[in-house]
């Protein structure tokens, strides 16, 4: 017997689930209503991306690379994560269909960053967010949500781990849209000679 092919539903094509959906609407509210955990670098300071995620084999392992890609200096890590695995694989394809090459990434571990002037850190959820803020090396560094800079804005960019190709799709181009705003508002990031 041949199986019906399956088509994606809009709301896990666009958000991943319908969890997905609640977390989304949710942090519009938590942004809104100063609830985020949400500290601002002062303007010109930012020298560096540190892309934030849970196991940094989807999100911040795309950000990092696409942000490198451009020029900028940035680095990312998990907060649940092993030292030095790759990326997750439909992630990688995902990233190569944007023309980003993901094969030379590593995994990185909260505990294995290590701070410097200039970083600013971009949680991919506003729950990531409240657990840089309680780590008591990281809580004096700004801290925002990487899809805040998304075209349209998309405060929760859920993780597409093991959801359907579309929405892997769907949350790479959000970030790919972030991602370009945020190398044009925080120039002072671009690499140089001397750097």
């Amino acid at each position: 017997m041949i199986e019906p092919a399956h088509h994606s539903s809009p709301i896990r094509t666009r958000y991943g689930t319908a969890r997905g959906l609640v977390r989304l609407l949710l942090s519009h509210l938590q942004v809104a209503g100063r609830l985020s955990h949400i500290v601002m670098p002062e303007p010109g300071s930012v020298r560096r991306f540190v892309f934030v995620c849970q196991g940094n084999i989807c999100r911040s392992a795309f950000a990092d690379q696409m942000t490198r890609d451009r020029g900028f200096d940035s680095i990312s890590f998990g907060l649940s994560t092993s030292a030095d695995g790759p990326a997750h694989p439909p992630a990688a394809q995902a990233a190569a269909r944007l023309g980003v090459d993901l094969s030379a990434h590593r995994t990185r571990r909260v505990e294995d960053y290590v701070p410097r002037p200039g970083d600013f850190l971009l949680a991919m959820e506003v729950r990531q967010l409240a657990r840089l803020a309680g780590n008591e090396r990281l809580r004096h560094l700004p801290r925002s949500l990487l899809g805040r800079w998304a075209s349209p804005a998309r405060p929760h960019l859920h993780d597409p781990f093991g959801l359907d190709a579309a929405y892997m799709d769907t949350c790479f181009r959000s970030i790919e849209t972030a991602v370009a705003e945020l190398v044009r508002r925080y120039p002072a990031a671009r690499l140089s000679q001397g750097r």
